[in-house]
């Protein structure tokens, strides 16, 4: 998943020799780790410290040149890692602050270009798919995760838990029996999300991240899970199956009926009863490159049907087929869906099924 480690120096190092020796990694990992230490309130002892290592020997400080000099081009290091807190949020914080900037530390142009254009959580995930890739990996303990478009997960078992953390977008989780476990001690399963935990009870559930609303969403499709704020402990509620909530990290919304078909995208099906073509349009878009709107004069039109998320553009093409609608390709990456030319078009309510049109698509 890294790249190389003994890829050499590029021109971004622009004050070293061009071909300069590549960074050892452990002294690349020194580097990083001072790097986060110092932007934690150091102490003075602490910069002594640091100047002491520096000085200790010539890959050091050049080490330390090479991280100041990226960490100011390319803002690698997370604002967040600068800052103290108390509890598991800052410790896992720094453990991928320290992981993304010593494969940085030692990677060539490409990898810049990536780290740039990813989240850092996302880049350095254990697992990860890209937009449009669906896929699901078996851990260890023999349970089963798929992994919807744009997901990042990180793997973490240790001896008395098994943690799988969301950096980014929607799981479906099936958890397993512990297989391989000899030590008898249980180990829960628990999906950490940045708004808190899901521990599962035996159970299949689905797992979505909300950056725009700052929430994490969860469905239980069998089982139960007991859903923790991260800064509301005392609010820990428990979900049977067919209930779901959304959780911020000081609250929990009211326990609505799940969405059976929450889950449904792990086989490729979009399932739409009577949703908003806004809202459809806005599902749609997360399994596709570009820009993909909704004009607001068309936004409240309904639509049902079950969608093949296998190919986009055939669920595209058949909308005008089942609502006074257009599709406007400005370009591959920028399409709107409009009114109809001949005005039908329009907010008021009304509603089409178009799951034949775009069945097999």
């Amino acid at each position: 998943m890294h790249p190389a480690d003994d890829v050499s120096s590029t021109a971004a190092d622009s004050d070293e020799p061009r071909e300069s020796p590549p960074l050892d990694r452990a002294v690349a990992r020194a580097a990083a780790a001072w790097l986060v230490r110092l932007r934690e309130d150091a102490s003075p002892e602490d910069i002594d410290a640091c100047a002491r290592w520096r000085a200790s020997d010539p890959e050091h400080e050049r080490a330390w040149q090479r991280a100041q000099r990226l960490n100011e081009k390319f803002a690698m290091l997370p604002a967040s890692v600068g800052v103290r807190t108390l509890g598991r949020r800052a410790r896992t914080d720094r453990r991928f602050a320290l992981k993304a900037l010593t494969v940085a530390f030692t990677a060539g142009p490409a990898s810049y270009a990536a780290y740039r254009a990813m989240r850092w959580r996302d880049w350095l995930s254990d697992e990860r798919t890209a937009v449009g890739e669906r896929r699901f990996v078996m851990l260890a303990d023999g349970t089963r995760i798929d992994l919807n478009t744009s997901t990042a997960i990180d793997i973490a078992f240790t001896a008395s838990e098994r943690r799988v953390v969301l950096n980014d977008g929607e799981i479906l989780v099936e958890t397993g029996r512990d297989a391989g476990n000899t030590s008898g001690v249980y180990r829960p399963f628990i999906v950490e999300t940045r708004q808190g935990r899901i521990r599962a009870l035996g159970t299949r559930f689905v797992v979505r991240n909300d950056d725009a609303a700052q929430a994490s969403r969860v469905a239980v499709l069998h089982g139960a899970v007991e859903v923790t704020p991260v800064d509301a402990p005392e609010r820990a509620t428990v979900l049977d199956a067919g209930q779901q909530t959304r959780f911020t990290a000081t609250s929990i919304d009211a326990i609505e009926a799940a969405d059976r078909h929450a889950g449904d995208w792990s086989r490729g099906v979009l399932f739409a009863d009577g949703m908003r073509l806004a809202d459809f349009i806005g599902e749609l878009g997360r399994y596709r490159h570009g820009l993909l709107r909704c004009d607001p004069e068309v936004a409240n039109l309904r639509i049902t049907g079950a969608f093949q998320l296998g190919n986009i553009e055939n669920v595209l093409a058949a909308l005008p087929r089942t609502l006074p609608v257009n599709v406007v390709y400005r370009t591959r990456y920028w399409v709107t869906i409009a009114a109809a030319n001949n005005g039908s078009g329009g907010a008021d309510g009304n509603s089409a099924s178009a799951a034949n049109n775009a069945k097999g698509g």
